[in-house]
C-alpha cells in the first residue's frame, strides 16, 4: 500500500505503526538497526534531526520500501545520475 509523506511527523507514524504490526519493541528494534533507543523515540515522534541514512535503516529493517515521485521534465537527468550508482 502507498501513502504520500509530506512531514517527519508522516514518517515517525509510519514507522511506529510498522514497528508495532510487528511486535517489536523501541529497544529491540533500535538494536536490530545498531542505533539507540533515544533515536528510534526520536523518529517516531517526526524529530527532524533524526539522520536520513538512520531513517532509512529502519525503514528498510520494518520492509518499508521507499519511492521518490520526480517531475517528468527532470526524469531524464535523474534516471542517468541513478544509473552512475549511489551517491552520485
Amino acid at each position: 500500500m502507498k501513502f504520500e509523506v509530506d512531514s517527519p511527523q508522516d514518517i515517525g507514524r509510519l514507522a511506529r505503526a510498522a514497528r508495532r504490526a510487528q511486535g517489536l519493541r523501541q529497544d529491540d528494534l533500535a538494536a536490530i538497526v545498531g542505533a539507540s533507543h533515544v533515536s528510534l523515540m526520536n523518529l517516531e515522534r517526526g524529530n527532524a534531526n533524526v539522520g536520513l541514512g538512520r531513517t532509512l535503516d529502519v525503514l528498510r529493517e520494518l520492509g518499508v520500501r521507499v519511492h521518490l515521485d520526480v517531475p517528468p521534465d527532470v526524469a531524464g537527468e535523474v534516471e542517468k545520475a541513478m544509473r552512475g550508482g549511489h551517491g552520485q
